[in-house]
This record gives C-alpha cells, structure tokens and sequence, in this order.
C-alpha cells in the first residue's frame, strides 16, 4: 500500500501544483524552460505512474476488502466507461464535445473514477479511485479561478468531434477485448 500512496503522491502531486503552488509552478517552468520543464513534469508523472500501478498490483494481492459491490455494478461500469475515452480524447480534438464540457479531461476522469469506485470494494481500490476522483473535482474548482494553460491540440474543426468519438471508442473496445487483462490484470467483461 505504501508504494501506491507514494506514487500517487507524487502523479497527483505533480498535477496539483497550478493547484495548490501555481507561482512555484511557473517559477519552476520559467526556470527550466518549456523543453526542461515538460521533461522533469514528465518524468515525475512517469515514477508516480510505475509506483501507483505497481502499489496497485502489490495491493490486490492481500486485499482489504471495505465492502463487496453487486455484481450488477461490472455492467454499469461498462456503460459508464463508454464516454470515458472519447470525453479523453475530445480534451486534443477541440470541437462541440470540449465546447460543452469545458474541460472533457476532467469530466473523464472523474467518470472513471466514480465508475471504478462503484464496482470495486477494496481499500485500495478507495485510495487510487477515490484520489484521482477528489483531485479531478479540486482541479476542476481551481479552474474557476485561474487560467486553464494551453494544450497541445489540433485546430478547433466540425470534424474533430466525429474523430473523438470514433478514437475514443476504438480505445474503449480494445480496453475491453485485449488492454484492459494486459495492463490491469482484471477482464472487465469476465462477469
């Protein structure tokens, strides 16, 4: 459990910066200039990544089981996840879908966060779901009172919505076929 924690600490923590320090932040970015500052931000996000997922995989060997959810709450997950990765990649192909939500990185993430959540009963399925569901919701917050910095998006065009949605679902099925037992260990639709 300890790895978990520390690699979200440090994935979130690294997130959390224009949220919590942003004058540390930019001093940091100005410091180490764009090409520096997206290297050490990377790297960070990186090891935070390696530990969380390797804490996660650590944990569900001796679970801590909070509670057990209905079996039920699998297939919901599966019809909540359908937006997730279209709302994800909807955050690089600004079109009507990103206009609406505002900010559609934040809103999947907090579906899939809150989806997860639901299924899984375990502490440390609470710690990783529940972490990455608080800081969506603080960011989201936040950017009501500080400016959102600038992605690396395509152009705003009609046609990027049809590629988000299109993009979107393609992860979404390979996730549930094949990437989902790969990366996680766990076939979503095994039950």
């Amino acid at each position: 459990m300890t790895l978990l924690i520390i690699g979200l600490v440090l994935f979130l923590g690294g997130h959390s910066l224009a949220i919590v320090a942003p004058a540390l932040r930019d001093r940091l970015a100005d410091k180490l200039g764009p090409i520096g500052w997206r290297a050490a931000y990377g790297l960070v996000a990186i090891v935070g990544l390696v530990l969380l997922s390797k804490g996660y995989a650590e944990a569900r060997l001796a679970p801590t089981v909070i509670w057990v959810p209905p079996v039920w709450t699998r297939h919901l997950v599966a019809v909540l996840m359908l937006p997730v990765f279209v709302f994800f990649v909807a955050a690089y192909f600004p079109g009507k879908i990103a206009e609406k939500l505002k900010h559609p990185m934040l809103v999947s993430v907090k579906l899939w966060a809150l989806a997860h959540l639901l299924a899984n009963g375990m502490l440390a399925d609470i710690i990783l779901f529940g972490g990455f569901l608080v800081w969506a919701v603080a960011d989201r917050i936040s950017l009501k009172r500080r400016k959102q910095r600038e992605l690396l998006t395509l152009p705003k065009n009609p046609a990027n919505d049809f590629m988000a949605v299109a993009i979107g679902l393609a992860i979404y099925f390979a996730f549930i076929i094949k990437l989902h037992v790969w990366l996680i260990g766990v076939a979503p639709m095994s039950v």
